[in-house]
C-alpha cells in the first residue's frame, strides 16, 4: 500500500540532506534534575557520532563498561544532537578533563537516579531545507501552519525498519515461530519492525478513508466504502482532519490511559483541543482492541504474534512549530518539538508530500 498523507496540498519540491549543519535535535528531558544526588547528568552536544559511539568513547576513556552510563534515547549519528548522559559522580574530575573534537559538554548537573532509556519527553528539532522557491516556500507556511493547528499522523519513520527495509519480514517470520533469533535484542527489534509496518498500513488506510469521505458524497461513498451511511455522515461532519470512527480507543494526551471513544460532543471537543488522542494498535497479546467500524478496519492489520502488543498515538501535535523563508539563499528553516517516538522525518515528509529518503540514510528519532 502506498503511503497516504494527511495535507490536502500537492508535492512541494525542495532538497535535504541530512548533515550536522542542517539538522540539530535537542532532547527534552522527562524532568528537571535535582542538582544533588550520587549520579553526574552531563548535557553533551555532539557531531557525527552515534548515541551508542558517544557512550563507547566515554566508558573507554574512564575504563568502565557501557552500560554504567545513561541515557534516554538514540540521537542520529549524521546530525548535531544535544542529548543528557548520566554516570557516577565518581568521574566528575577526569570528565572535566575530556576533550574530542567533535564532542563538547554544554553543560553538568547531578541527580539522584540514573537516566534510563524512555526518561524523555520529546526532542526539538532546526532543519534546514534547500532548493527552495516563493511558490514552494508558501506551501511550506500553509503546511506548518495546517500541522501547528491540527498535528499530524504518527507513522513509524523509514529508519524503523532497517537499511534495507526490510526488518519488519524477517520479524513476522520470527513472531509466527517461522524463523529462530537467538539475540533477545535483535528479536525484538526485528518483531518491533512488523508491528511497526502493521501500524504503518492502518495509519495510511484510515487517511486513506479520510481523504474519501472529505471528497465523495455520502451515496457515491457507499460503493468504496464498507462503512454504513449514518456512520459517514458523522465522519463528514467532523471539522478535523482526522476523521474518528465508532469503536476507536483514545488516550489522554500527551499520556495517560485509553478508553473507549464514545461519539460524544464532549470526546469531539477534547480531541480538537488537542487533550486526547486517536490510537492505532500494535499487534500482539495483552493489546486493547478496538470495536465496532473501528475495529472491522483494525482486523484487517491485525496478527496473532508471539509477542506483546500495546496500542500507539495515530496522531500527534507538533508544539513551536515555526518557519523562515530565505528568499536569497532559496532555503527554509524549520524549528518544532515532537513527542517521544515519533520522527522528524515523518513530518518533513508529511510538507513534502512524497518520499524523501533512501532506505540507506539514517535519521534517528
Amino acid at each position: 500500500m502506498d503511503r497516504f498523507y494527511s495535507l490536502g496540498h500537492s508535492s512541494i519540491d525542495f532538497h535535504f540532506k541530512q548533515t550536522p549543519r542542517d539538522f540539530v535535535v535537542e532532547e527534552i528531558p522527562l524532568y528537571e534534575f535535582s542538582g544533588e544526588g550520587e549520579h553526574l547528568v552531563l548535557f553533551v552536544r555532539k557531531k557525527g557520532i552515534s548515541t551508542l559511539e558517544l557512550v563507547s568513547m566515554i566508558a573507554k576513556y574512564l575504563g568502565i563498561q557501557n552500560r554504567e552510563i545513561g541515557y534516554a534515547g538514540l540521537k542520529d549519528k549524521h546530525a548535531m544532537t544535544k542529548q543528557y548522559i548520566s554516570l557516577h559522580k565518581k568521574h566528575e574530575a577526569k570528565m572535566d578533563e575530556f576533550e574530542h573534537e567533535d564532542i563538547k559538554i554544554l553543560s553538568k548537573t547531578y541527580h539522584n537516579n540514573k537516566i534510563r532509556i524512555g526518561h524523555l519527553t520529546g526532542n526539538r528539532f532546526y532543519i534546514k531545507l534547500k532548493k527552495v522557491n516563493p511558490t514552494s516556500a508558501q506551501k511550506i507556511d500553509e503546511a506548518l501552519k495546517n500541522i501547528a493547528k491540527f498535528g499530524m499522523p504518527n507513522f513509524f519513520g523509514y529508519q524503523r525498519f532497517g537499511t534495507d527495509g526490510n526488518n519488519h519480514i524477517d520479524g513476522k517470520k520470527i513472531a509466527k515461530g517461522e524463523k529462530k533469533e537467538r539475540n533477545p535484542k535483535i528479536k525484538k527489534l526485528l518483531i518491533s519492525a512488523y508491528q511497526s509496518h502493521l501500524f504503518n498500513l492502518w495509519l495510511s488506510r484510515r487517511l486513506e478513508i479520510n481523504t474519501l469521505v472529505q471528497n465523495f458524497d455520502t451515496k457515491e461513498l457507499g460503493s468504496l466504502l464498507n462503512i454504513p451511511e449514518s456512520e459517514l455522515i458523522k465522519m463528514k461532519a467532523q471539522k478535523h482532519p482526522f476523521k474518528l470512527i465508532s469503536g476507536d480507543i483514545m488516550e489522554h494526551y500527551p499520556y495517560g490511559r485509553l478508553f473507549d471513544f464514545d461519539a460524544s460532543e464532549h470526546d469531539f471537543k477534547r480531541f480538537n483541543e488537542k487533550d486526547i488522542s486517536v490510537t492505532g494498535l500494535l499487534c500482539g497479546k495483552k493489546a486493547k482492541l478496538s470495536s465496532d467500524i473501528a475495529r472491522t478496519i483494525e482486523k484487517e492489520f491485525d496478527d496473532e504474534i508471539n509477542a506483546d502488543g500495546a496500542r500507539r498515538y495515530a496522531w500527534v501535535y507538533p508544539e513551536g512549530v515555526e518557519g523562515r523563508f530565505k528568499n536569497q539563499e532559496a532555503q527554509y528553516e524549520l524549528n518544532f518539538s515532537l513527542p517521544k517516538g515519533s520522527y522528524a522525518t515523518v513530518l518533513l515528509e508529511e510538507i513534502a508530500k512524497r518520499k524523501l529518503f533512501e532506505k540507506k540514510e539514517r535519521i534517528d528519532e
